[in-house]
This record gives C-alpha cells, sequence and structure tokens, in this order.
C-alpha cells in the first residue's frame, strides 16, 4: 500500500478511503455501507481501506487520531475529512457535493 498511495490519491476518479482497524466496532458498522457505495458507483469513485495498524506511516501523515476516519481526495487534493461513522446518504451525499462523482 505504501508505494501506490500517492498514486491512488492522484486519481481523477475520487477516492474515498476509509481508516480503520479491526478491533474497532463502528469500523465494523461502517464496513458494509462502504461496500454498497463502491457496488453502487462503480468505476465513478475509488473505495479503499486503510488499517492504521498495520499502515502507521500513512496513518501518522493523516494525523489519524480516531476510527473509522473518513477521507475523500481527487487529483491529490484532500477534498473531506471526517471521524467518526458516517451513514449512506451522508456518504453520498459527500461523494456528490465535494466531487465530480
Amino acid at each position: 500500500m505504501k508505494g501506490n498511495f500517492e498514486t491512488i490519491i492522484n486519481n481523477r476518479e475520487p477516492v474515498l478511503i476509509d481508516f480503520f482497524a479491526e478491533w474497532c466496532g463502528p469500523c465494523k458498522a461502517q464496513s458494509p455501507i462502504l461496500k454498497e457505495i463502491a457496488s453502487e458507483m462503480g468505476e465513478k469513485v475509488k473505495v479503499i481501506k486503510i488499517d492504521v495498524d498495520k499502515n502507521p506511516e500513512i496513518a501518522t501523515k493523516f494525523r489519524i487520531q480516531g476510527v473509522p476516519t473518513l477521507m475523500v481526495f481527487q487529483n491529490g487534493r484532500q477534498l473531506f475529512r471526517q471521524s467518526g461513522m458516517m451513514t449512506k446518504p451522508q456518504i453520498y451525499n459527500v461523494l456528490i457535493s465535494n466531487t465530480n462523482a
């Protein structure tokens, strides 16, 4: 993941990143929502998950202090960031209002 991360966030398509941890209950509840969004939006958005315990360098770089933390990038720019679980309509609203998804 480390080598590909910069390439991924520099994508023309929006990239929704879920910073999570295996031990995190809200992260487990967030996961099926993100799978639905990835399935429904297809090529319009890329959804990736980053385990903060397995990728501490990336978590530190982006100052992730709580999980889940969702971030949206497009063309290398951070467009959105929020810690805590989000509903499907909230995530769709973020994607639609902040990107060309």
